[in-house]
């Protein structure tokens, strides 16, 4: 097949995917897509959620009276989707259930309030998961010993967040814990919030809170071995944490599987100018193709009967 400047070989990776199964289930032409790493995962979202097809329509008058042609643009909706949408009929389903947790200072949570409120708003600052955690571990009973085993992010598998009351509360379905009556585990997920390495008390914060299991205050994690440490950087380098910069290898691997090529790619350039690492060179050959990714695809699209393989004298 040619066109205005080349010829192009069409093979089998121009033929949208289909199964002979679901086209004859459903009646229908059914396109399939198979999804072979976890890569793929962050893509599917974000299609998902980007909405209607987007188009570009003129205005006209019909009288024809010399106004100024207006042109629009917005998001076009089929009759098919929009009475899908009328209707409330499901988008898509999100499984297993994700729990975002907070990760702020002391005292650093974000507080909204008015010139009459202020005041009140400044003196109780409004509870959050970390603060609820903190309460919930705080508590003498057997839900308040349990959570004292438990990582915050596990937090979520055991306990439902009662936004309404600011508090977390035990599970009542799921399956039981194996010796503790009354505690069930559910296929929940805690993520937290992720901290920008340049905010560096709160990245560290953030360390610990993955690490350390049932803090009850700020000041418990600082705690280690009955030592009281001023930052959180100083509690981490007490527990080893920040030994060979493995927290820096762990934050690109969180990056990589949750944010595109150009993000991570600053990131690891703030690493190497503002965090002085010391596996550098490691930690770009263990992720380069994650930051190069769109770049690689890029040059494949152009060179199509080029299998583009990323050397490092490319870069």
């Amino acid at each position: 097949m040619s066109n205005s400047t080349n010829q192009v070989e069409i093979d089998n990776q121009w033929v949208v995917p289909y199964s002979p199964l679901l086209s004859k289930t459903y009646k229908a032409h059914v396109n399939v897509e198979f999804c072979s790493s976890v890569k793929s995962i962050k893509y599917i979202c974000k299609y998902v959620n980007k909405g209607s097809d987007l188009a570009v329509f003129e205005v006209r008058n019909i009288n024809n009276n010399n106004e100024i042609t207006q042109y629009q643009m917005g998001r076009y909706i089929s009759s098919n989707e929009a009475i899908w949408r009328i209707l409330s009929f499901s988008i898509h389903e999100r499984e297993p259930f994700v729990q975002h947790l907070a990760v702020h200072l002391e005292n650093g949570q974000r507080v909204y309030f008015t010139e009459e409120n202020f005041l009140q708003r400044a003196l109780e600052p409004p509870k959050t998961t970390l603060t609820a955690f903190f309460t919930l571990c705080q508590k003498p009973d057997v839900f308040g010993q349990f959570a004292k085993t438990l990582l915050y992010t596990d937090v979520p598998r055991y306990f439902t967040w009662n936004n309404s009351g600011k508090k977390w509360e035990p599970r009542k379905q799921g399956e039981p814990h194996p010796s503790i009556t009354g505690i069930f585990k559910a296929k929940a997920l805690g993520r937290l919030y992720t901290v920008h390495p340049q905010q560096c008390e709160g990245f560290f914060l953030r360390l610990l809170l993955v690490n350390v299991p049932g803090p009850t205050s700020f000041k418990f994690l600082r705690t280690i071995n009955g030592q009281v440490f001023n930052t959180y950087q100083d509690a981490c380098k007490e527990l080893q944490l920040l030994e060979g910069d493995n927290h820096w290898d762990l934050t690109l691997a969180d990056a990589a599987l949750t944010t595109i090529p150009r993000v991570i790619r600053q990131l690891f350039a703030i690493i190497l100018t503002t965090c002085y690492t010391t596996q550098s060179s490691s930690l770009w050959e263990k992720y380069k193709n994650y930051m190069t990714e769109d770049k690689r695809h890029r040059v494949k699209q152009k060179k199509l009967k080029f299998k583009y393989r990323l050397h490092p004298r490319d870069v």
